[in-house]
Parts: C-alpha cells; structure tokens; sequence
C-alpha cells in the first residue's frame, strides 16, 4: 500500500484534487486528506482544488478552503483522487502536467495510470476513495474533521450502505467514525437525502415523465435543456434521480439522462446484479461501477436510448444463452 508519510514528509507544496462535477466521495475523500495533512504537516503549503463545488457539502471543514481556478504553480506533489481518468480533472489537469511528482488514490474500474505504481492506491473493490484515504491515513491519525469527511464519502458512494459495493470492512470503518464528535444522522440527511424545493420538483417531474423499456426491466427519464432552463436549475439539482428511480419494482436498470448542451447528454445508470453498467459505460466511452456508471453521448434522447439499451439486451442475451 502507498505509504503517504514517506511520499509526503520531503514535500513542501502538496496539491489535491478530484474530478469535475465532484460528488460526495470526491469531497470526502479530498478534504478528508487535505484536514489530515494540514495537522500533520502544518508548515507545508497544502491547497485542495476543485471545479464548481456543490455548495451542498459546505457543511464538511476545509469547503471554505477550496481553490476553484486552477494554478500554474509547479507543487511538489499532485494528488488525484476519485478521478479514473485525467480528463475527468478539467481544468485541474494542469496540475498534473505541472507537478514534480504524481500520487493518485481510487476506486474506479477505467483508472488509468497517471502516477508510478509505488504512488498509487487503486482498488475497484473499495466502497469509495473516501475509504481508501482513511486506510493511508490510519485508524489512529483519525481526527473529527478527517471523520466526518471520510464518512460522508462512504455514505454517498454506498447509498448509505445499500450498493454492493458495502463490504464488512466498510461497515467497521463507518462505525469507528461515528465514535467521532459529529453528528452521523445530519451528515446523511443533509448529504444523501435533502432536497430544495426546486430538486424535489424535478424529481417529480423526472417520475411522471418516465417511461418503462424492455417488459418494465428498464427505466428511463430525460431532462432537456428546455426544462432545466424552466425551473432555473442546473446539473447539480438533478443529484439522487436516478438512484430513485431505480428504486421502481421490477426494474433492474434505470437510465437518466440530461441534456447538457443542445444534443450532447451525460447518462447515469444504476443498475442490480442482473446487469453490469460498468461494461455497459465503458463501450460507449464512458466508465464507473459494476452497479453505478455513467457517459456521455451526443445524438437525440432516443438515440442515445437505443444505444444503451442494445448494450443491456447483449447483457440479457448472454445470460439466457449461458443458463441455456
């Protein structure tokens, strides 16, 4: 395993930063080593960067820290986390080009190797990255501002422990955090579960207009451009939809897709385990877990449904002919 004193004690400037669009693993995980290292090492320059934070998860420490330009500065060492792909950094990819040494820390199946192996820690299998930043800086380094944002990352890349991806070790983990001094009920209810008015709106209406595919196997629901532009929202309001939708009974995938631009959708799929979405992901470009991934495509709504829907029906048929 990556041993993170040895990497960082001859550093002085350490920058961290996750993929755009961060969700709650990319937050927790980031400013969960960022409040470690800063009490460690409290005479380094330490900066965290990231792309149009949620405003969402300002509740965890350090958020008000956050560089949200990127910097020409050459650190000494860039750490990537939560990312799988360097394109997925945006603009903070600069850092990477930029840096003196590379570290990365993931959890995602498309990683692809930006950093030399003795600096990676990357197992598809973890819940999240957030765990994997509270193995490298141990049990006994934990402090309540590195728990409540390695717990948040846990409790949003598990779906507060519901995906498959919950393991044993997860759940041991996520009850050492809880002996901490915040409060683990508001950290899921505010992370996870609450909504805005205008969330809960777009729910609704991603619900009503949704459609079942494939003898109700498949849930899909579209939001255009039009309709964000109606409820004066943007992507971030869109956040749980889909998961929601996959809660419908019957269904083993759900499909949501917004319009990012006129003709160009990003696609989130949820999926049980009757259908890999990872692989599903990974043929049309896009990457993520065996149960939760994502892509984005450009031609109509209908399609960028055929396309993935194929992929799900190859999945259905190679099942049949093996059982067969």
């Amino acid at each position: 395993m990556l041993d993170l004193n040895k990497l960082c004690e001859d550093k002085q400037t350490i920058a961290i930063s996750s993929h755009i669009r961060p969700d709650g693993d990319a937050f927790g995980s980031s400013l969960g080593l960022y409040a470690y290292l800063k009490k460690k090492y409290p005479d380094k320059k330490i900066d965290v960067f990231m792309v149009d934070p949620n405003p969402l998860f300002s509740f965890l420490p350090g958020y008000d820290d956050i560089k949200t330009s990127p910097s020409e500065e050459a650190y000494d060492l860039f750490i990537a986390l939560d990312f799988g792909d360097k394109e997925r950094l945006g603009n903070n990819k600069v850092l990477i080009d930029n840096a003196k040494d590379v570290a990365c820390v993931d959890h995602h199946l498309e990683y692809k190797g930006i950093a030399p192996e003795a600096n990676s820690y990357v197992l598809p299998d973890a819940s999240s990255t957030a765990e994997l930043v509270y193995d490298l800086v141990g049990k006994d380094n934990i402090d309540d501002d590195s728990a409540i944002c390695i717990y948040t990352g846990i409790v949003c890349d598990t779906g507060v422990f519901q995906y498959s991806n919950t393991s044993q070790k997860t759940m041991e983990t996520a009850g050492y955090l809880m002996t901490f001094n915040f409060d683990h009920s508001k950290v899921v209810a505010e992370a996870f579960y609450e909504k805005t008015y205008r969330q809960t709106l777009l729910l609704g209406r991603s619900l009503l207009e949704s459609i079942l595919l494939m003898d109700g196997k498949v849930i899909v629901s579209v939001i255009t451009q039009r309709t964000l532009k109606f409820y004066n929202a943007s992507s971030k309001d869109l956040e749980g939809i889909v998961s929601q939708m996959k809660h419908t009974k019957g269904v083993d995938v759900a499909i949501f897709m917004h319009e990012t631009v006129t003709g160009e959708f990003k696609v989130s799929l949820r999926s049980n385990e009757n259908i890999n979405v990872a692989v599903i992901a990974a043929k049309l470009g896009g990457g993520g877990h065996e149960r939760a991934a994502g892509l984005t495509m450009s031609g109509s709504s209908y399609d960028v449904i055929n396309n993935v829907t194929a992929e799900i029906e190859k999945q259905y048929n190679e099942a049949e002919e093996e059982s067969g």
